[in-house]
């Protein structure tokens, strides 16, 4: 009894320090990731500056946005995650055919036709697409050959999800680490390459190459891992066990609904950013999107400390130890507050020389310096929300059953975001959109705070609360 109490103390050492290396390559490599993106974003502006063929672009980039969290970020990975790991768990049990082999033949056909023609489709549908996004577009037909090449990512996306799902399901994290560095890479290589004689087009080229490096990247690890044939070593007990593979798919589609509504939500902020600004002067959709993009690093930074423990909360969650679990998530949520507060005062206080350092130059000049700041500015008020509503809905969705509180806060948000945003945009412009932003993710950062101690994690929403003010 004794030696078998060591070799499981040793077995749950060996994984927290297994689990501990996976979290710490996955957020060195986003960070590498996240620094490429911000490159290719100074890129962007350097060449093309902040105008109508970069507002045309951006509204081409909507597409792999969306694609990307419902393809690789959320409903692949929570669909297919639990189905490879049944696999293998089948495979370990001794089963004659080769369970993860017959689930990839079973899958990944009809998966690739599926998101083949919906690939086509919107190549097809491009010109209704720009005008529902933004219909006061100056360049409606560049947005058009944007998008049809932007759209070819929903293959190549789908195809990253399904090997990053798969890989994890094997214990193999590197590779999937990396496909955001492949990603900016494909478009920073593509624009330097083809700029002169394609313009911002060559931006667009770069998505669908950058699509192709993902699945690259992941492929030769997924083929040997499905020739090896190899069980990676099984994972902690848990406190019920699953009633079977009909049950397993139930569960699967009913978590996976209410993390795609919160998911679409929540990616709907930027539709409604881009299509107010669409009437607005030439370049102010530009402006939104570079000063979100800088503005959102210290959220980046300060959610990796979330991310690093999520496995934490899930485990005990799903040992019932809920003090535990009440314990990390306001620990967490007050260290991330510390960070995105700090890197907060900094956009506020420095954001004209944070710009002008990191993009005027080129085509992006003195005025465009000026406008990209005073958003910046502004939308930097909302970044504590943001934290906030990412750290909150890894605790929503970390119970096994399907929660549909975060997209209903999430819908509430967004529509504060619509109301304010209309007059908001016609009053003051970009920086009226940018308030609307702040205003919307605030409020559903709010509504999930409080909504916590009764849905997913038992947090003291009145002291967090007053320590997150206090903080702010």
């Amino acid at each position: 009894t004794r030696a078998r109490g060591r070799r499981a103390r040793a077995g749950e050492a060996q994984g927290r320090g297994f689990l501990a290396k996976a979290a710490a390559v996955t957020a060195g490599l986003t960070a590498v990731g996240a620094v490429l993106g911000l490159v290719r974003d100074q890129i962007l502006a350097g060449y093309f500056g902040a105008g109508a063929a970069t507002d045309a672009f951006l509204v081409a980039w909507t597409v792999p946005e969306f694609a990307s969290t419902l393809l690789i970020e959320d409903a692949m990975a929570l669909i297919l995650v639990p189905a490879f790991s049944r696999a293998l768990a089948r495979r370990g049990d001794g089963a004659l055919d080769d369970p993860v082999r017959a689930l990839v033949r079973g899958t990944l056909p009809r998966l690739t036709l599926t998101v083949g023609l919906a690939a086509v489709l919107l190549v097809v549908a491009a010109p209704l697409i720009v005008t529902a996004l933004a219909p006061g577009l100056p360049d409606p037909a560049l947005a058009v050959d944007c998008t049809r090449l932007t759209a070819t990512c929903v293959l190549s996306f789908a195809l990253v999800g399904y090997c990053s799902a798969a890989l994890r399901a094997h214990g193999r994290f590197l590779p999937p680490a990396m496909i955001y560095t492949a990603y900016n890479v494909g478009i920073i290589g593509t624009i330097l390459v083809l700029r002169e004689p394609w313009g911002v087009r060559s931006a667009a080229v770069g998505v669908a190459v950058g699509g192709v490096l993902m699945v690259l990247v992941q492929a030769p690890s997924l083929v040997r891992e499905l020739r090896s044939g190899a069980v990676p070593p099984p994972p902690p007990p848990r406190p019920r066990a699953s009633r079977g593979g009909q049950d397993g798919r139930i569960l699967v589609l009913g978590l996976i609904a209410p993390v795609v509504a919160f998911s679409l939500c929540r990616q709907s902020q930027t539709l409604i950013e881009r299509f107010l600004a669409s009437p607005l002067p030439a370049g102010a959709i530009s402006h939104l999107n570079y000063a979100q993009k800088v503005a959102q690093m210290p959220m980046i930074l300060s959610l990796m400390l979330c991310t690093v423990s999520f496995p934490v909360v899930a485990r005990a969650l799903a040992a019932g130890d809920e003090e535990t679990a009440r314990h990390r998530v306001e620990r967490d949520l007050l260290l991330a507050a510390v960070v995105v507060l700090l890197g907060a005062s900094t956009v506020i206080a420095a954001a004209p020389r944070i710009v002008e350092i990191l993009f005027e130059r080129g085509e992006f000049g003195g005025a465009d310096t000026t406008a990209t700041a005073a958003v910046m500015r502004v939308y930097a008020l909302g970044l504590l929300g943001q934290t906030m509503v990412g750290a909150l809905v890894r605790c929503y969705f970390s119970a096994a059953r399907p929660l549909w509180y975060p997209a209903a806060a999430m819908g509430a948000g967004l529509v504060a975001t619509g109301v304010a945003g209309v007059p908001g945009a016609q009053y003051w412009g970009a920086v009226g959109i940018a308030a609307a932003n702040a205003l919307g993710i605030t409020l559903t950062a709010v509504l999930l705070l409080r909504g916590a101690h009764r849905q997913s994690v038992p947090v003291r929403a009145g002291r967090l609360g007053t320590g997150l003010l206090r903080l702010a």
